[in-house]
């Protein structure tokens, strides 16, 4: 199954060790597998150095042109270690992803970035729209530093949607312990509103709630900030579920931490980038890219009928 009829061994072998490799199985687990299969123990450098082959291609698939318009972008980070002059240092790594037209998500990119913050995302949202990305009408994301004015700068049509899950913990970390559940459930009624009109007022009456139970930096919290959870009430309500939290893109962050945690802290920036690029085009090579997400009908038509009216 692993070494095709009438191939040569070495090059069945490398493309085999390539795949585990990329699969997410670990270079000792490797190194065990391939003893067992053919009697000899590849070395970690021997995996290594066959990886270094698909790198190229990797970036290539990195910097391909994305094509099409993608009306809906899921917007993350996640941060590594890595080795700095014989230090350890953290290192971000920026990922996105979009939904189509026809309603299937696509990988559209992740770089390196020192940090999270506003020249970080910027040069990220550069990057994307210099590859092609067109037609963003909703970004979702937590609250990340700069990526929100970078956002405004780099796509302007878009509108943004403050994950509704990363700001209950935002909320959680200003209540008491003991309180934390009938709060969550105070937030999420007004994510459970009919119309973002309910849910505004709905919201209103939380923080005066929330101001009886002296829970006064989580009123303000939700008074200041709380509004930034309810753009998705501007969409199809049939795609509101998967429009108000950055699920989506937070599993893949958890698959491609899964990964890497095997490794520690990389040597340097460019083999954790490849080493995630490689999962994320992995991910895109199976059903999840080629499994519709979204029916993006109700979209398009409610814009139709928006324009005749106008």
């Amino acid at each position: 199954m692993i070494i095709e009829r009438y191939q040569r061994r070495e090059s069945s072998v490398e493309e085999a060790l390539i795949e585990m490799y990329l699969a997410g199985v670990s270079v000792r687990r490797v190194e065990d597998i391939t003893e067992a299969l053919w009697g000899t123990r590849v070395s970690p450098g021997t995996v290594s150095n066959l990886n270094k082959k698909i790198y190229a291609k990797i970036d290539e698939w990195r910097h391909r042109r994305i094509e099409g318009d993608h009306p809906y972008v899921f917007l993350d980070g996640i941060v590594m270690k890595r080795s700095w002059a014989g230090e350890v240092r953290n290192v971000s790594l920026l990922v996105a992803i979009g939904v189509t037209t026809d309603g299937y998500r696509e990988i559209l990119g992740i770089v390196e970035g020192p940090k999270e913050d506003k020249s970080g995302w910027s040069m990220f949202l550069r990057h994307l729209a210099d590859r092609g990305l067109s037609g963003v009408q909703l970004i979702i994301s937590d609250a990340c530093r700069g990526l929100v004015e970078s956002a405004a700068e780099v796509l302007s049509e878009a509108q943004w949607q403050r994950c509704v899950v990363h700001f209950y913990r935002n909320v959680f970390s200003l209540v008491p312990s003991g309180k934390v559940r009938d709060v969550a459930k105070m937030l999420k009624a007004i994510h459970a509103q009919e119309n973002r009109k309910a849910a505004a007022e709905k919201m209103a009456a939380v923080i005066a709630d929330l101001r009886a139970m002296k829970l006064t930096k989580a009123a303000e919290l939700l008074d200041e900030s709380g509004h930034e959870t309810l753009t998705y009430y501007g969409f199809p309500d049939s795609h509101w579920i998967k429009l108000r939290t950055n699920n989506p893109l937070e599993r893949i962050m958890r698959e491609i931490r899964r990964r890497t945690r095997v490794v520690g802290a990389f040597p340097d920036g460019k083999s954790c980038l490849n080493l995630a690029a490689a999962r994320l085009r992995h991910i895109a090579g199976t059903q999840w890219s080629t499994r519709k997400y979204i029916n993006m009908t109700p979209l398009f038509a409610d814009q139709t009928q928006g324009a005749v009216v106008a």
